[in-house]
């Protein structure tokens, strides 16, 4: 097991959407809804509103369908779903979960959902259902003891691919082209060497993400440089670039944003509390040839990033950051702590410890 992967297991456990946040902003500040963290004086129109999960799981996977429905999955086999803008939450995790970390989910709808699990060997697993959550089918349970899989990102309802820490020296990519229900493992020759201790980290459910129908990307640290990995053809084949974000043990770029197949963000740092981690935020223009710091990052480390219309939200253990400009600066609205993000139709929510999931707006 390298360092980066034990660091990870023991880690605490467009316009019209753009135009319904901001209707929804209004009613962020009045008097007696339960707030996420510390309003930041830096933009007073945003903030999130916290729900009541129930639970006091920590929510790393995180997908957002719209205002209304959202899906969270969790540590200690913890999987919720709400249709009601999370105003309640139903428990909807497979039946031999328990005990499983869940680090990562995607949602089609309010019934169609996959979920993966991290761990050495079969406790790397990936679920699927059809029917809200209620009965799940198992669409790969990993027999690969130098296995490790950490994240997972779909094109379409059906295509998708799952991200492993470096087996025999190279990345491991699994594909699905039935929405999940099996999974094989891709051929390796189309990516380039790992570096030596290098991972991706399992932090957010964004170290594996996709833009388009063919486009994907893989964020990574743990080694002498963070990098970007990216395919043009669903996983295939991949090219390398390094990322200008710090990289060590505990650091490196955590979480990946694309609003089209050139432009996109990193974001990551150094995750440990108290460390620096003075750029914390990169921008592509050029689908991940070449990146570039941000001038004006978010001062601490961020885990999770989203597009959400023509803005930018960066969340981590220390708070939440807007960017206007395509990530090239940022500004903190929120000190409450989360782990991921996630938007869509209009809905933005965030994810993390103790239970902590939030919806933006009221």
């Amino acid at each position: 097991m390298t360092l980066t992967r034990k660091i990870v297991r023991t880690l605490p456990l467009a316009g019209l959407a753009a135009a319904a946040l901001a209707a929804g902003l209004a009613g962020t500040a009045h008097a007696g809804t339960p707030h996420a963290g510390r309003p930041h004086p830096g933009d007073a129109r945003l903030g999130w509103r916290l729900t009541d999960t129930g639970v006091q799981a920590r929510f790393r996977g995180l997908a957002a369908v719209d205002r209304r429905t959202a899906w969270a999955a969790g540590s200690g086999g913890t999987v919720l779903r709400t249709v009601d803008g999370g105003r309640t939450w139903a428990k909807a995790a497979p039946a031999d979960a328990a005990g499983l970390e869940f680090r990562d989910v995607e949602a089609f709808d309010a019934d169609n959902a996959v979920v993966l699990a991290i761990g050495d060997g079969d406790a790397s697993r990936v679920y699927r259902t059809s029917d809200g959550g209620r009965t799940w089918t198992t669409g790969f349970r990993n027999d690969d003891p130098k296995a490790f899989y950490d994240c997972m990102t779909f094109f379409d309802r059906r295509h998708g691919l799952a991200v492993s820490d470096p087996v025999d020296g190279r990345f491991r990519i699994l594909s699905t082209a039935d929405g999940g229900r099996s999974w094989k493992v891709l051929p390796n020759a189309g990516m380039p060497a790992a570096l030596p201790g290098e991972a991706g980290f399992a932090a957010s459910g964004q170290c594996l993400v996709s833009r388009g129908s063919r486009d994907a990307w893989i964020a990574t640290g743990g080694g002498e440089r963070s990098r970007v990995f990216h395919s043009r053809d669903r996983g295939r084949t991949w090219t390398v670039t390094d990322a200008p974000l710090p990289s060590g043990a505990a650091a490196g770029v955590f979480g990946l944003a694309f609003r089209d197949a050139r432009h996109g963000v990193a974001v990551g740092g150094d995750y440990r509390a108290g460390e620096p981690s003075p750029d914390a935020a990169a921008t592509t223009g050029d689908a991940g040839r070449s990146w570039r710091l941000a001038p004006r990052p978010p001062a601490e480390y961020r885990s999770g990033v989203t597009y959400f219309g023509p803005m930018l939200f960066a969340v981590g253990p220390t708070g939440s950051d807007v960017s206007r400009d395509n990530g090239r600066t940022w500004t903190r609205f929120d000190t409450g702590s989360f782990d991921t993000v996630s938007c869509a139709r209009g809905g933005c929510w965030a994810s993390g410890e103790k239970g902590r999931i939030a919806r933006m707006g009221s």
